[in-house]
């Protein structure tokens, strides 16, 4: 037997970051579900990275999480660094080549800035991505009122979903890992785009939930001048990846 693993999704809507729990029906324009054992690998606790491991809050300023949530297969942690990530490199829009080039350095910028705490690096082809960015405004989701009815929700700025698959390599048994897709939307001020890749990256590096404090690039809403990443956000997403996870674990083989 076997079963598909649906995306997740964190979304930004409109100003503000909602988180909708539980698992949606694939979107198909993202990516196709990828069938993996019924049975998940065991928890493990892995070695924190080397860029964390030497991260010292000498402030003691605190985190927030409290405030995560882990999965049904832990924690959201990467195990093989650098992490690669790619950014839409938009070919066909030449009316508007400036714009798609600021946005593009306004996005490059806010992931580099997570690269001093977790090892990144850009790839050109997105199926090498583990974390891949498309200059596009999220889809609407559809909201159920409680009536019986469905309507479409507000337009969102930013949405994050990740998708879990097996991976096999050689003859290893096949592993549990996972991919993240962010939609960043072109249609907003370069500050903004740039706080949202920010914000984004640390979902998709592992901080599944949202500070309390706007003074954090993970604050649930967007804020006038958008922060940098706060010592508070660090403190967090260390304590994160020294949780334990199913992710990077051997799947079991079912019997035939």
């Amino acid at each position: 037997m076997k079963k598909y693993i649906t995306p997740v999704v964190m979304t930004c809507l409109g100003i503000t970051l909602s988180v909708l729990l539980g698992y949606r029906p694939t979107d198909t324009s993202l990516s196709a579900s990828v069938p993996i054992s019924l049975e998940l690998p065991a928890l493990q606790v892995y070695p924190l990275p080397a860029s964390l491991a030497a991260w010292q809050d000498v402030e003691n300023r605190g985190d927030y999480f409290d405030q995560i949530q882990p999965t049904d297969v832990g924690y959201l942690i990467w195990r093989q660094f650098p992490v690669r990530v790619y950014v839409e490199q938009p070919v066909s829009d030449r009316a508007n080549a400036a714009r798609v080039a600021a946005w593009t350095q306004a996005v490059t910028e806010g992931i580099t800035e997570w690269n001093r705490y977790l090892p990144l690096v850009l790839v050109a082809n997105p199926e090498q991505a583990d974390i891949t960015i498309w200059r596009v405004v999220p889809p609407l989701q559809r909201q159920n009122p409680g009536d019986g009815r469905s309507s479409l929700g507000r337009v969102r700025s930013a949405e994050t979903r990740y998708q879990l698959y097996s991976h096999h390599q050689g003859k290893d048994p096949p592993v549990l890992v996972h991919r993240c897709y962010i939609h960043l939307s072109p249609n907003q001020t370069i500050p903004y785009i740039r706080a949202a890749a920010r914000h984004e990256m640390g979902h998709a590096l592992g901080i599944w939930g949202h500070s309390p404090l706007p003074s954090d690039v993970m604050y649930f809403a967007q804020v006038r001048t958008p922060p940098p990443i706060s010592p508070r956000d660090v403190n967090t997403l260390k304590r994160i990846y020294e949780q334990p996870t199913r992710l990077g674990g051997q799947i079991p083989t079912q019997p035939t």
